[in-house]
């Protein structure tokens, strides 16, 4: 008697086990599989920058709900020279005031423009009229008429973004027929200092710190917009780094360093740079070439030779003269002329520095207050 109670408790207890089991399978294991199956498709976007930017989802789609965020806020920018269109870039609202958009691009698209215009993602082609631009930024502003279709793009930050997250840009390759281009890739360096040059010759002048991706960027890109998940500009395509064995490495200014400069840009004022006050010839130039008679060390392989001094500048008041090689910029070391720009430009009008020279086979220094480049 006593055993068959036993028995008896012993099946109640397995029975509440097995229902308790199959209640869970039956109502609980369905959701469990299906949030593991919604997690392993679905994954939110990067946090967001701005702190009025909507969050949006990358799923199994890709990015289509950024891009459709974005899409109408790039546009195609057509340069006129002589009432035919010399050459074609993209450019994209970041602002939108009243009955006007403001439209960013890269200066060297809308370089020597007699004739701006710009065509939305609905194909219609609007006059904009270029308020200011600098060749050493590579940017420039450019107003049209608000039109219905057009929204504005929210401005992020590139300082928050990590190696490896996925970027992409809307851009105008090749002109016309492939305008509204999608491509995709990622953050593929950061602080990437990169040569070139801001005029039409061959030869770099200035150095950029920019960001590196790997996404599709292709003449016309230039003046894009890079992008994150969220839809968010962290940076504005330049250029590409051209060379016939070199694929996959576009560069884009990092929109920190450009926010500083675009209420300038709004008025249409000019950027005031600072000036040492000195021609410079790159040390590599004067050695190699018979026409400066420059006293240059064999030792000395970098640097940039003083060629001249301007007159009513901080470089004349200091104790430079004509044949000092300036290998130094207040510690840092200058490779040659670009480089010493990209130094000198992170100071400001007013500022004193202090310059490291070789002269007579011996280093020296000297302190330089910098004037104003738009005196």
């Amino acid at each position: 008697m006593k055993s068959e109670r036993i028995k008896e408790a012993v099946l109640i207890i397995v029975s509440f086990v097995i229902g308790g089991v199959l209640t869970f399978v039956i109502i609980g294991g369905e959701d469990l599989i299906n949030n593991n199956s919604s997690s392993s498709s679905t994954n939110s976007g990067l946090t967001c920058s701005a702190a009025d930017c909507t969050k949006v989802v990358v799923d199994e789609s890709g990015i289509s709900e950024a891009v459709e965020k974005v899409y109408d806020g790039v546009l195609m920018v057509r340069n006129y020279q002589n009432d035919e269109v010399a050459s074609t870039g993209t450019g994209f609202v970041y602002k939108i005031d009243g009955d006007n958009a403001y439209v960013m691009t890269n200066q060297h698209v809308v370089e020597g423009a007699d004739r701006v215009t710009l065509i939305t993602s609905n194909d219609e082609e609007v006059e904009g009229e270029v308020l200011g631009g600098d060749t050493y930024v590579d940017i420039a502003i450019v107003r049209i008429k608000k039109v219905d279709s057009l929204v504005a793009l929210q401005l992020g930050n590139s300082e928050n973004a990590s190696l490896g997250d996925l970027v992409f840009t809307v851009g105008s390759p090749l002109g016309y027929e492939y305008r509204g281009s999608v491509s995709t890739g990622h953050l593929a360096g950061k602080d990437r200092l990169v040569s070139v040059s801001t005029g039409n010759t061959s030869s770099s002048d200035w150095v950029m710190k920019v960001l590196q991706t790997d996404a599709a960027i292709n003449p016309g890109n230039s003046g894009g917009p890079l992008m994150n998940t969220n839809g968010e500009v962290i940076g504005v395509i330049s250029m590409k780094l051209v060379q016939t064995e070199v694929e996959g490495m576009g560069f884009a200014i990092p929109i920190e360093y450009i926010n500083s400069k675009i209420e300038t840009l709004e008025k249409g004022e000019f950027i005031e740079w600072p000036l040492l006050g000195v021609s410079m010839i790159n040390v590599s130039d004067a050695k190699g070439s018979y026409r400066y008679n420059f006293d240059i060390p064999n030792d000395i392989d970098s640097g940039v030779v003083v060629a001249g001094i301007e007159s009513g500048s901080g470089a004349a008041d200091s104790d430079l003269k004509e044949g000092d090689i300036i290998t130094k910029l207040n510690g840092e070391e200058v490779a040659d002329s670009a480089y010493l720009r990209y130094e000198l430009y992170k100071y400001s009008v007013g500022d004193t520095i202090e310059i490291t020279y070789i002269r007579d086979g011996k280093e020296h220094t000297t302190k330089v207050t910098l004037s104003s480049s738009n005196d």
